[in-house]
């Protein structure tokens, strides 16, 4: 079996080196926003290029705690609309509620997966105060468009970047575009801890110190809480093992865009979308094809040995939580979520491995 994903076999390499940080870890007697955490926020920050990252639980806090952190600020107020892809992970959309604030679900351009940019602008009215912008599968969001959109509007204009850790818009990477971004470090990720962890990085002086504060507590002193803050610190242990594996980061990111270019040059079956290719803005969290066979060609991989994986099966409006929403259509939603497919991408998936599943679905 060609396994999807291996965690064990994925951080083997770091093994050793992980032996030793947790060694130091334990032996220093110091377990929570210690010199891990120190050393990954200022090492992450400047891999982005951004003044600052800030570690949390994980990537759905850093999202809503931007969010908290606008309130305060006077930028965002309850009941204010943050516009999101309608075929986003639900951690985008329950940030946006947990924060008091109206998700607004846009379609997504059915190339890309990301916003469809036209679509953004009909759904801006007085209520709109930010933006939310998804660099879905590991493609980043057209940035340029999405920029002068929030520019022309007076709004905020925020990164979802949990899947795009590397990705690079016209020299810039992922996190340094807007005004502030979300990073999970979910084990999966292109750069994953051994359990839950995020940060938010930005170049806002302000914004950033209010977080640090919100992620603990609200407090600006030991005891004394000046915020009503949330617990959602990252971990000590998790900036230990993320410090090992960043430096291998662009290594790992090259791996997958080479066996993507392999898979679009070679995958030649008709019923069958590939999705873009690009050097740079796209770090393939997922390589994502699409077919209305979806489910059967599913089930004919797994019977030949390859296990595939589909993101996301459910979208948004159509989950329980949001049943407020199942009555809403969003057909480009629904196609994709009805006809998309991840293949396996990842750094030690063998030449091999790659060329017998492109032999299999080009005989399908």
């Amino acid at each position: 079996m060609i396994e999807f994903l291996n965690l064990k076999t994925l951080n083997s390499p770091y093994e050793k080196q992980f032996h030793q940080k947790f060694d130091q870890f334990l032996s220093s007697g110091y377990y929570i926003l210690g010199k891990e955490v120190q050393q990954f926020e200022t090492n992450f920050a400047d891999y982005c290029g951004t003044t600052y990252a800030i570690g949390t639980g994980n990537g759905l806090d850093a999202i809503r705690l931007i969010l908290e952190a606008y309130k305060i600020l006077g930028k965002l107020q309850i009941g204010d609309e943050i516009i999101v892809p309608a075929n986003t992970y639900i951690a985008s959309i329950l940030a946006i509620s947990q924060a008091g604030l109206k998700p607004v679900l846009v379609e997504p351009d059915i190339t890309t997966y990301n916003f469809d940019t036209e679509r953004v602008l009909e759904k801006i009215n007085t209520k709109t105060k930010a933006v939310l912008a998804v660099h879905l599968y590991g493609l980043v969001s057209d940035w340029d468009t999405l920029s002068k959109v929030a520019q022309s509007h007076g709004l905020l204009l925020l990164e979802d970047a949990a899947q795009a850790h590397g990705a690079i818009w016209n020299t810039r990477k992922a996190g340094n575009l807007g005004d502030a971004a979300a990073f999970s470090f979910y084990p999966t990720k292109n750069l994953g801890a051994l359990g839950d962890a995020g940060a938010v990085t930005t170049n806002d002086d302000e914004l950033a110190e209010l977080i640090k504060k919100l992620r603990h507590y609200g407090q600006q002193q030991k005891y004394v809480s000046r915020h009503k803050g949330i617990n959602s610190r990252l971990d000590e242990i998790q900036a230990a093992f993320l410090n090992v594996k960043l430096p291998a980061l662009d290594a790992s990111n090259l791996k997958r865009r080479q066996m993507a270019s392999t898979y679009i040059k070679h995958i030649k079956h008709p019923e069958i979308i590939l999705p873009v290719f690009d050097t740079q803005a796209h770090v393939y969290h997922q390589f994502t094809i699409r077919t209305k066979q979806r489910d059967d060609l599913k089930k004919y991989l797994d019977k030949h040995g390859i296990q595939t994986l589909v993101h996301y099966p459910v979208p948004p409006h159509k989950q329980p939580a949001y049943s407020e929403w199942r009555h809403e259509s969003y057909p480009v939603t629904e196609q994709i979520h009805r006809e998309i497919l991840s293949l396996p991408i990842r750094e030690n998936l063998t030449d091999d491995e790659v060329f017998y599943i492109i032999d299999k679905i080009n005989r399908y």
